[in-house]
């Protein structure tokens, strides 16, 4: 538990800061006094999500193949992953900005966005996208300072996003007049900030780079993809999921659609410590599976449940208190105010099992089971969204979609939490000696 904490803890303080900025600068723009700016964010946002999910993918490969060989004492092996792992994020995530760039109009067309609204939104996209090769490559440097164990570093490297955003943020949207356009400049310049401080901890700190070698990334590459590609696939379920919940509360109006986008901003910054422990979790398997310590993988994933479910009752309390602040400082009417006190009510309970979701998920991708983490986002984006969050606006509106998506993430939440216990099992039953013996390191 205590690894678990230190390592949730010391993730959490650096994504809660970035998304308390993000907050902060949706807050900023909503002051502007126009519904089709926050509007505009929403959409904007629910496609970052999507590229920020692909970058994610590419961490956690980098990761857990670190964190491995570090447990089964091959350093050199770990620099060589680390070397190939930042070049091939690179390289992905340049071919990912490119392909999307024609197709930013289209796609915010897709999920809704129409006239001014589309407009802004895709302004502000154009300015952000190219630096998603940035974004990416201080995020994995992130995960590999979290695979080295350097928790404390690994924060600092978000923490240095949010408070280049923090400082720019207001200085570009009311200072200098720029409204959504600053607020995009400021969220470019977070990027540089991270991936200096992660670069900086990655090859001067600790020395965990090599120079780039052709024959050591054509050796890794197909290791990284077998995780990589199967992570990608897992993590786009979810910004898949809200373009889907994002359309369908469209229909209701601008109202609805500002409320989903100030939820779309509280959820992250309320429950950053969930996201958190799903990027800590990780390591923390991988280096015990890599010395063959199935016992203290088993213990992990029960502390990482408890530990869920102590956060969300708190969050839970805190949103109930903080519903009506919120509605007040966002002007929120109609729709919007009922959508986000139901939230705050009697939805928010079901984050315990997202959680659950998330702890399954990294155990799969770091235990050589990533295609299950696939099977179960996917699971939730279609099976577990699409009918309930259909039926849930027929029945209720835009409070019966976010009741619908709920729903589907109790079922899935349990059932991964099942079969990641299972799939420990497994392994211990057919398990295979480790090189060197090993107390595990977390």
């Amino acid at each position: 538990m205590r690894h678990v904490v230190v390592m949730t803890t010391t993730g959490s303080i650096g994504l809660i800061a970035v998304f308390l900025v993000d907050f902060l600068n949706l807050f900023y723009i909503a002051q502007l006094g126009r519904e089709d700016l926050t509007a505009a964010i929403g959409y904007a946002g629910a496609l970052l999500f999507f590229m920020i999910s692909i970058n994610v993918g590419v961490m956690i490969a980098a990761t857990a193949l670190c964190a491995r060989a570090i447990g089964a004492g091959r350093p050199e092996e770990a620099r060589r992953i680390t070397t190939s792992s930042l070049t091939l994020s690179a390289l992905v995530l340049v071919i990912l900005s490119a392909a999307i760039m024609p197709l930013l109009g289209p796609l915010c067309g897709l999920m809704g966005a129409t006239g001014a609204t589309r407009d802004i939104a895709v302004d502000f996209l154009i300015i952000v996208t190219p630096s998603t090769p940035i974004m990416g490559l201080g995020m994995v440097a992130s995960g590999l300072l979290r695979a080295r164990g350097d928790a404390r570093r690994a924060m600092y490297v978000t923490l240095a996003g949010a408070v280049a955003s923090a400082v720019l943020d207001p200085i570009l949207i009311f200072g200098l007049g720029l409204g959504v356009t600053g607020a995009a400049i400021a969220t470019v310049a977070a990027r540089f900030a991270m991936v200096t401080v992660g670069l900086y901890g990655i090859v001067i700190v600790h020395d965990m780079a090599e120079r780039p070698n052709l024959d050591g990334i054509r050796s890794d590459w197909r290791p990284l993809a077998a995780i990589a590609v199967p992570a990608i696939l897992t993590n786009v379920a979810t910004p898949a999921a809200n373009a889907w919940v994002t359309a369908e509360i469209a229909p209701f109006g601008d109202s609805a659609l500002a409320a989903w986008a100030v939820l779309g901003r509280i959820i992250p910054l309320a429950y950053g410590g969930l996201f958190a422990l799903a990027g800590a979790v990780g390591p923390i398997v991988a280096q015990n599976y890599g010395a063959g310590l199935f016992p203290r993988m088993r213990r992990t994933l029960t502390d990482c449940h408890l530990f869920t479910l102590v956060y969300c009752l708190v969050v839970w309390l805190a949103l109930f208190i903080g519903a009506e602040p919120v509605i007040r400082a966002f002007a929120l009417s109609g729709e919007g105010a009922v959508q986000v006190r139901a939230f705050a009510t009697w939805i928010a309970p079901s984050y315990v099992f997202l959680g659950a979701l998330f702890v399954a998920n990294a155990a799969f991708n770091n235990l050589g089971f990533a295609t299950l983490s696939t099977a179960f986002n996917w699971g939730r984006a279609t099976l577990g969204t699409i009918p309930f969050t259909t039926a849930g606006a027929w029945l209720a509106g835009s409070v019966g979609v976010l009741a619908g998506q709920a729903l589907g993430t109790v079922l899935f939440g349990t059932a991964a939490a099942v079969v990641a216990y299972r799939v420990v099992d497994r392994l211990e039953a057919t398990a295979w000696k480790p090189e060197r013996e090993g107390t595990g390191i977390a």
